[in-house]
């Protein structure tokens, strides 16, 4: 672990991209966006819906014309003149992830989302872009934003309450996560600073975030539910929710997510933010995490800590689940294609992935460990220390990953993005979260 905390340290000093003037093209305020992604397996199609003038930005002001992470999709800012990239962000979406089930196959449906990008100082053309799994364009929207126009709503207070979690610089200097409520209700208040807490802690006691705790804020939004808990669909429990979220996603029992994009962003209202995590008041099982969109976990299941830190790797690092069930052939990952997600490869282009980090000589694919012919999460308590490390330490391009046993490869053995049990992140997941820490953070 020291090696890899020294080579994030260089990492972090050598990261110098240059970026568009923040100055010259935009304000200190945020520009939200809210559209309707619809479709299905076939077909998708983008609507724009409304815009808000929001809070402070707390977005980077540097490497504007470039993203960290390709994403499902991404949200561009343009100069209607030269059309150059003003701002640009990945990000990936619920409706994407729908598109991969059965149903998407002979029903079509609609889904909110909430785009943010900094408010434009003159008129600009934003775009919209949608990709499939081949990462060719899918759905595309362009349209005009003009920082005058009468109709942009001017978002003010909503009146609840937020409270300071972690506070480590400005706006400017830091990564702004905030943590909004859901199925607490009035009673419940203290309780969700309490987990509110108790998430914070979480996630910063985990490499790397530990390490750089100093380049994150966190702020806690109370909003009150009508009803204590969440909405689980398959025990026909459903509760008047801030956030309406529910299980059954997609009819997963443990899928816990929300559709309402729109009421989830109203409800943080005018309060600065990079990365939402939605905090379920439930013991069950459950949650979610889509790049740059939201996570979304249970508060009070024994798993909470993995699992937060499990999720937040999704939607803060773009990291893809490593663990493998099947061989569905509507993929997620088609094999004449690299995945986006730093953490898989389907060798299509593995030189841009961890090949720097392969010891010589380490056969591709990699053949696993004989502790890894036994069910190695039931095990794992029994585990040395030395034979940990072997499994999650050790990098090689180990077959099965993005739920697939064949063509989709992972870094290591063992991780915090396959197992909850296996405590770390591998090098691979490591090097990647710092540079991402630095990209938001550094000049």
């Amino acid at each position: 672990m020291r090696k890899l905390f020294l080579l994030a340290a260089a990492l972090l000093a050598s990261l110098s991209l240059a970026g568009q003037d923040f100055q010259e093209h935009f304000t200190g305020r945020t520009l939200r966006l809210d559209y309707v992604f619809c479709g299905d397996v076939h077909h998708q199609s983008i609507y724009f819906a409304r815009a808000y003038r929001t809070g402070a930005w707390a977005g980077r002001r540097q490497h504007l014309a470039e993203v960290a992470l390709q994403g499902n999709g991404q949200v561009r800012v343009l100069d209607p003149e030269s059309g150059d990239i003003l701002y640009v962000n990945g990000f990936s979406t619920l409706f994407q992830e729908w598109q991969a089930t059965e149903e998407a196959a002979h029903v079509q449906k609609a889904f909110e989302n909430c785009l943010q990008v900094p408010f434009p100082s003159h008129p600009v053309d934003v775009e919209v872009i949608l990709l499939d799994t081949h990462a060719k364009v899918s759905s595309r929207l362009k349209h005009r934003i003009d920082p005058k126009d009468i109709l942009i709503r001017a978002s003010a207070d909503n009146g609840l309450q937020v409270a300071p979690v972690l506070e480590s610089g400005s706006l400017q200097e830091a990564i702004d996560i905030v943590i909004v409520a859901e199925g607490y209700a009035l009673p419940d208040r203290g309780k969700f600073f309490h987990d509110a807490r108790r998430a914070v802690d979480a996630l910063f006691s985990h490499e790397p975030f530990k390490s750089y705790k100093k380049r994150f804020n966190v702020r806690a939004v109370f909003a009150p539910s009508a009803d204590s808990g969440v909405s689980i669909p398959g025990q026909g429990e459903w509760k008047e929710t801030a956030v309406r979220s529910h299980f059954d996603t997609f009819y997963s029992d443990r899928y816990l997510t929300t559709s309402s994009m729109w009421t989830l962003y109203d409800l943080i209202g005018t309060v600065p933010f990079e990365h939402v995590i939605v905090l379920a008041n439930t013991a069950k099982y459950g949650g979610g995490g889509i790049f740059n969109s939201v996570t979304i976990m249970n508060s009070d299941h024994p798993t909470f800590v993995p699992v937060l830190v499990h999720e937040f790797g999704h939607a803060f690092g773009g990291l893809a689940d490593e663990y493998a069930y099947g061989d569905n052939p509507e993929t997620m990952y088609p094999t004449d294609t690299e995945p986006w997600e730093p953490n898989l490869t389907t060798l299509v282009d593995f030189d841009a992935k961890w090949a720097d980090l392969l010891p010589e000589g380490t056969p591709i694919p990699t053949p696993l460990d004989k502790l890894e012919e036994q069910d190695v999460r039931r095990i794992w308590h029994t585990l040395s220390a030395d034979e940990k490390a072997s499994l999650n330490s050790r990098v090689g391009v180990f077959e099965g990953g993005g739920y697939q046993t064949k063509g989709v490869y992972r870094p290591v053995q063992e991780c915090r993005m396959r197992i909850n049990e296996c405590e770390e992140f591998c090098p691979v997941c490591y090097r990647h979260l710092v540079r991402m820490i630095g990209f938001y953070t550094s000049d």
